[in-house]
């Protein structure tokens, strides 16, 4: 048997690690069964996490989930006798595995199911086939018609055809061009690149020398954000493993292509997701964005033509190459072709990774695999695009998933970040978030973006505050367009998506705060009073141990109280309270 822990930084958060080192420990003591112990990243079910899959002798997969420490011995034992029924208990249950039977896996095709530190378990998948095919057998040309043919668009946002930028790169007039990878992921709930690397590094490296071959790239660059110390390790060893085998370095499968690989651990600046910035920082400066034109492609790093494209763009490559362009646009809509990673979560039943073709609906991603909002409470909107996006209502929950569509609703799809609001959000407070890390995240070098979102803020800050006043909202409008006219790079121009979404969709609950000085959603604290439902509330006493300031009293089995001049209004009683009885007015 094969004993499989998913060690993605998800899991590794769970537990996973703590699963894994006992399971070495009692499998070296005693392994009749002669088990095998390894490790995989993230198969996207977050929410299940630690996840143990037990492969047996006939290669049937066993999957369980939540599993604790203390469950390793019984996972021992059950390997042991050959009894997996002793596991059932924890076995994935059929709802919580149609997650997974939804979807749609090209660039998540390995994730969860081989070991990221394994080249041979990349090869035994068809890794590096797609390499020596165009090595053997494909000009430059070639390989950049198949990715036209496949219609991929970069994943990282902008949403720009693969092929267009390639061609130009290759089509520049310099000896001497870079191939970069763009993997700062700085959205707020966005994980997609992370897991990718995590889970198949090799996916990335493989899709990397087949773009710079096709544009003539001797040097490829990985920009990776610091944060992402075992996604760097595991990017490391790929890099290690794929030079020794000789997938890398000098005359690759025997051919006149050359191409070294190195990593580049970027400080964590949101602005660095853009490309020209990213290439300032690359060069040791301060992440600031360059005028365009020139575009990278004629005048990229160190001034040399560039070509940038994100992780889950290049990790499509491959399987494009290996399965024809055309295989991967029959998949999605006549305007956005093949698949597309999101990471779902927010107030979710089942948070995690979600890959699926382009055209299906926010309903469907949301209610048929994300199994709709936690506790069952009413959906009010999903945040799309990270702060660069917007807020998409209930009333657009049929929308389809693709970049046309969406930019309709005044959203974006971005980067793939997509978090989902209940009853319970502020709509108010959501554009003030997103707000407040553009305003920090501005390099600053354009007035627009530095000055302005300053002021937006400032706006929201007193709205929630209770502090609005009329004519705030069209105050709000009017810097929004100012700051989408005037800003010199995508951050700043797409800085104001969250708010014009919240005064598109939500005007009414905005106005509510400056006329009434009322949060509808009951969550902006200047805004609330707490108090307890004695009609509701049982005695249980569990909201009073809950309470940091002791402000709730009672007896038990009898109604209790809250003291607002004690309350602070943090919300743990809400939180943990299991007959809503608490109320916020």
């Amino acid at each position: 048997m094969k004993i499989v822990i998913g060690e993605g930084s998800c899991g590794l958060a769970a537990g996973a690690g703590k699963v894994h080192s006992r399971l070495d420990v009692l499998f070296s003591e005693s392994n009749p069964a002669n088990a095998e112990v390894t490790i995989t990243g993230c198969n996207g079910m977050c929410f299940l996490e630690p996840i143990v899959d037990i492969y047996d002798d006939g290669g049937e997969l066993h999957r369980f989930v939540h599993i604790k420490e203390k469950d390793a011995e019984v996972i021992h034992d059950a390997v042991c006798s050959n009894d997996l029924s002793k596991l059932d208990s924890l076995r994935i249950s059929d709802e919580d595995a149609s997650f997974l039977s939804q979807q749609t896996r090209i660039a998540l095709r390995n994730c969860g199911n081989i070991n990221p530190m394994s080249i041979d378990e990349y090869i035994a998948t068809g890794g590096y086939v797609a390499l020596e095919k165009i090595l053997k057998g494909m000009s430059q040309d070639d390989v950049i018609d198949e990715i036209d043919k496949s219609g991929l668009k970069g994943r990282g946002g902008a949403g720009f055809s693969t092929a267009f930028k390639w061609r130009a790169a290759k089509a520049a007039d310099d000896a001497e061009k870079y191939l970069i990878c763009n993997a700062d992921e700085g959205d707020p709930g966005a994980f997609m690149d992370r897991a990718i690397i995590e889970g198949d590094p090799h996916a990335l490296v493989e899709g990397m020398l087949i773009g710079a071959y096709a544009i003539g790239a001797s040097e490829a660059i990985i920009y990776v954000r610091a944060e992402y110390p075992l996604a760097i390790k595991r990017l490391e060893n790929a890099i290690k493993e794929a030079t020794e085998r000789e997938y890398l370095g000098k005359n690759i499968f025997g051919s006149n292509f050359s191409c070294s690989m190195r990593i580049k651990a970027g400080a964590g600046a949101f602005v660095c997701g853009e490309e020209t910035a990213l290439i300032e920082s690359l060069e040791g400066k301060r992440g600031m964005p360059r005028l365009k034109p020139p575009f990278p492609a004629q005048s990229g790093f160190w001034f040399k033509p560039s070509n940038i494209n994100n992780v889950e763009t290049y990790a499509n490559v491959p399987w494009i190459i290996a399965n024809g362009g055309n295989a991967f646009a029959a998949m999605g809509t006549d305007d956005s072709k093949g698949t597309k990673v999101f990471a779902l979560t927010g107030k979710i039943k089942r948070g995690g990774l979600v890959e699926i073709p382009m055209g299906k609906t926010l309903r469907e991603v949301i209610y048929d695999i994300g199994g709709g909002i936690r506790g069952d409470k009413e959906f009010k909107a999903v945040q799309l695009g990270g702060p660069s996006g917007g807020c998409v209502p209930a009333s657009l929950l049929d929308t389809k998933i693709d970049y046309k569509t969406l930019g309709q609703t005044g959203a974006i799809m971005g980067s793939g970040g997509m978090v989902v609001m209940d009853k319970t959000t502020c709509m108010v407070g959501m554009a003030r978030f997103f707000l407040d890390f553009t305003a920090k995240e501005s390099c600053g070098k354009c007035v627009h973006c530095r000055i302005g979102t300053k002021r937006m803020l400032e706006v929201l800050d007193r709205i929630v505050k209770g502090e609005g006043k009329d004519g705030d909202i069209e105050m709000l409008e009017d810097l929004c367009i100012a700051v989408k006219d005037g800003a010199l790079c995508g951050l700043g121009q797409t800085a104001p998506n969250p708010v014009l979404t919240t005064i598109r969709y939500f005007r009414e609950e905005m106005e509510a705060h400056i006329a009434e000085k009322r949060c509808p959603a009951g969550e902006c604290v200047d805004l609330i009073t707490y108090s307890i439902d004695k009609d509701k509330c049982i005695g249980c006493s569990l909201c009073a141990r809950k309470c940091p300031t002791e402000a709730i009293t009672g007896e038990i089995k009898s109604p209790f109280e809250i003291d607002v001049d004690k309350c602070t209004k943090c919300g743990n009683c809400r939180t943990v309270c299991k007959y809503e009885a608490i109320l916020v007015k």
